[in-house]
């Protein structure tokens, strides 16, 4: 009973630890993004965006035919 225990244990700590892991991967993955996005800033370049392209909103002058 007590090895399964300890077995258990070990587990629950090697889950922990795979969490801390990407827990500090995304925060790297978002800083290097963050510090992409100042340098672009005073650079005077657009942003790099992520995920979905902003949706095109129609113009006063855009016709559909």
């Amino acid at each position: 009973m007590a090895e399964a225990k300890r077995i258990a244990a070990l587990n629950t700590q090697a889950q922990a630890e795979r969490r801390r892991e990407r827990a500090a991967q995304k925060l790297r993955k978002n800083l290097m993004r963050r510090k992409s996005q100042a340098r672009a800033r005073r650079a005077g370049g657009a942003d790099e965006t992520d995920g979905l392209p902003a949706a095109h909103l129609p113009q006063p002058d855009d016709t559909e035919t």
